[in-house]
Order: structure tokens, then C-alpha cells, then sequence
């Protein structure tokens, strides 16, 4: 072979095994592409798959807890001294027990309901002191008017739906309280001067009102709470009668919210 042609061959070669490479690292490059846009759609699949979740078991407690407020309103109709209710003597009969130790909710974890009552009171789980029940705060600006809250009703909501079977993996508590429009520094008894629409000194603003608080727990640690204001009226639709003992009247709700 002469020398020319012998250099052309060799040329030949090393540019074929020049392509070769170049086509063997696109190839190489092109598998970690794909490898990388499966990944990211596996775990694009699996954030909306916890986010959906996530907004369905939120939703599902929001309901719960509405659920146990509407149950609590009910068994205020059949309690005509409500000062009773604010001290803590006397609970809805929607209870599982006692008002206190651990609940295991349906995925394992565990809540306690006097942990619960005690962060609504003072931020903590620990026993709430008076001086911190009182505590003048950004969530409880009303100082001696503060809501102590006590525990009015507790269970699982399966417990309160008509069929046994239906799914409702959540626990709820409600809580009831004084109203903070207090002005008797009492919360844990009504005031006792109601206000008229023309009267606004000498009288308790908050007279004959009672706010509840249920708070829903639910699986992946889902917590919604819900707070309502109702008063007590009377039987002929007049002016809310409170604590009279003459008859059982009606609760109107004056006010919900969710607490974020």
C-alpha cells in the first residue's frame, strides 16, 4: 500500500473511532436526560399526589369540626344555667371519658385534651397559671377577660354520624368559654346587666353570650379549629333570655371563624 493511501486509511480510522466516541457520550447524555425528566416527574407526581392529600384531609377537618360545633349548640338548647358550662360542670354527653390523658388517632399519632385546652388558655401544654391565663397577648388582648376555655365535648366524629360504617378518621374537641366582650373580669361567669340597643355604660356587652371552639384532628396531621359566638333567645324570638330557668329556648350563632 503506498504511503498516501496508507495515511488516508489511518485518518479514516481514527476519525470513525473519533465518531464513535462522540456518538457513544450523546447517547450517555441523552440516558441521563431522560433519566433526569423521570425522576423529576416521579417526584413532580408524588409532591401533588401529598398535596392533595394534604387539602382533602384539611378540608375533611374543617368539616369535623363544624360537625362538633353543630352537636355542641344542639346540647347548649338543653342547658339552661350556662355559668355551669363556663366552670366546667357540666359537659355535653358526646364524651369518650374523662377530659383527660392521650387519644391515638387513627394513623398513630396521640393528643392529649388537657394539652389542647391549656394551648387555647395560655400557648402551652403545660397547666396554665391565672396571672397567664390573664396575660395581655397579640391572640388574648382582653387581659382578666380572657376566655378560659373549658372542655365541653370530645370524641371521635365517627361517634357522631348515623352510619357506623362511613370513614371519618378524625378526633375533635370542643371547648367553651365566657365571651371576650366581657367587661366583668369574671370569665368564668356571665355578666349580669345585659346591654339595650340605646344603653352603653352600666351594662356587660357580653351578657348572655358564649363562644365554643372545636378543634378537628385528622391523618398527616391535619388540625383545623373553628370558633363560634351564640347567644341564648328566647322562645318567642325576642330579646336573648339568659340563665332564667323558666324554659329551654333556643341558641342563635351570632358569629364563625376559622382560627389560622
Amino acid at each position: 500500500m503506498a504511503v498516501g493511501q496508507s495515511d488516508r486509511f489511518n485518518t479514516a480510522r481514527r476519525l470513525s473511532s473519533e465518531e464513535r466516541g462522540v456518538a457513544l457520550l450523546l447517547a450517555l447524555m441523552a440516558i441521563l436526560l431522560m433519566m433526569g425528566l423521570g425522576t423529576a416527574l416521579v417526584l413532580s407526581a408524588g409532591i401533588e399526589s401529598r398535596i392533595a392529600r394534604n387539602f382533602r384531609n384539611g378540608t375533611g377537618a374543617l368539616y369535623a369540626a363544624d360537625a362538633a360545633l353543630e352537636r355542641a349548640v344542639g346540647d347548649l338548647r338543653t342547658i339552661r344555667d350556662w355559668n355551669a358550662v363556663l366552670s366546667g360542670a357540666v359537659s355535653s354527653p358526646f364524651a369518650d371519658g374523662l377530659p383527660g390523658g392521650a387519644r391515638t388517632l387513627d394513623d398513630g399519632r396521640s393528643i392529649d385534651i388537657a394539652g389542647i385546652v391549656n394551648l387555647a388558655n395560655c400557648r402551652q401544654a403545660a397547666t396554665c397559671s391565672g396571672a397567664a391565663m390573664d396575660a395581655f397577648t397579640s391572640e388574648r388582648p382582653w387581659g382578666p377577660n380572657n376566655p378560659r376555655w373549658q372542655p365541653f365535648a370530645w370524641g371521635r366524629l365517627q361517634d357522631l354520624l348515623p352510619d357506623a360504617a362511613a370513614e371519618a378518621p378524625f378526633y375533635v374537641v370542643v371547648m367553651a368559654a365566657d365571651d371576650q366582650s366581657e367587661n366583668d373580669g369574671d370569665p368564668l361567669r356571665d355578666g349580669a346587666t345585659m346591654c339595650t340597643h340605646e344603653q352603653v355604660t352600666g351594662c356587660n356587652p357580653g351578657t348572655g353570650l358564649l363562644a365554643l371552639r372545636a378543634e378537628a384532628f385528622g391523618p398527616f396531621g391535619a388540625h383545623k379549629i373553628l370558633e363560634l359566638t351564640v347567644s341564648r333567645a328566647g322562645a318567642s324570638g325576642d330579646e336573648p333570655v339568659y340563665n332564667s330557668g323558666t324554659e329551654q329556648a333556643g341558641v342563635r350563632i351570632l358569629s364563625w371563624r376559622e382560627v389560622r
